[in-house]
């Protein structure tokens, strides 16, 4: 199979995309990110705000457990902050000294008032998951957090009026500013995909799923593109090993 990447200049986002290895900013091929420094507070455990507009919805009743007595939460835990720590033991109800990707979600809320997905949270999770236990430690949680409160400012930079959710055009913009060059179809595709049902809008966990996945499918694409000039020849198996790879 041949397919058409229309990158002659390089790939988009390479050297900068918010992933494996989260920075402090993000220069992107076709301009970059905002490069906004995390803004903690903004939709991350812990310490979620509500703008004056409305929008990002606060943590929702009943909250985190408080730590309990006994020792919990870690504390003094070299190089990792007491912010992390606490928010650590707050996050980790069951006290095991992990977190799974089910506590992660009930730690985060998106503009709508609802918990992230089980798909955002997983993939969190999984990119931060070294052992592939399926949870992270406190060391791997510090990175998460970080990455998180990026995504965040990422999304609010394109979100002008704090409504929680972008539109098709944001979307196409945000893309945009990361060297992605698609079509008006595909957005609406990517918008559809993510709201099945008024294809209008997406939300904030549904946005790091996207740029999740397209980061990964890129990644594999490019690796197959001996030339680099944005096509490859595919085998079926092949094809099926990435599809199923990227999207989980």
């Amino acid at each position: 199979m041949s397919y058409q990447g229309g990158y002659p200049g390089g790939y988009p986002g390479q050297g900068g995309y918010p992933g494996q290895q989260p920075q402090q900013g993000y220069p992107g091929q076709g301009g970059g990110y905002p490069g906004q420094q995390p803004q903690p507070g903004y939709g991350a455990p812990g310490g979620y705000q509500q703008p004056s507009a409305g929008g990002y919805a606060p943590q929702p009743a009943g909250g985190y457990a408080p730590p309990t007595a006994g020792g919990y939460p870690p504390t003094n835990v070299p190089g990792v902050s007491s912010d992390t720590q606490r928010l650590f033991g707050m996050v980790d109800r069951d006290r095991s000294g992990k977190i799974s990707a089910d506590e992660l979600k009930t730690a985060l809320v998106n503009g709508k008032g609802e918990n992230f997905s089980d798909v955002a949270c997983k993939l969190m999770i999984g990119m931060f998951n070294r052992d592939k236990s399926g949870t992270v430690d406190i060391h791997e949680f510090e990175k998460l957090y970080a990455y998180i409160n990026q995504w965040l400012s990422v999304f609010k930079t394109y979100d002008r009026d704090a409504s929680g959710h972008i539109d098709e055009t944001e979307l196409a913009q945000a893309l945009g500013q990361m060297g992605f060059r698609f079509s008006q179809n595909f957005i609406k595709f990517l918008v559809g995909k993510s709201d099945p049902k008024l294809h209008k809008e997406v939300s904030v966990d549904q946005f790091i799923v996207l740029c999740i996945q397209i980061q990964r499918f890129t990644e594999a694409f490019r690796a197959r593109d001996q030339q680099q000039n944005g096509t490859i020849t595919i085998n079926f198996e092949d094809f099926l090993t990435v599809a199923l790879d990227c999207s989980t």
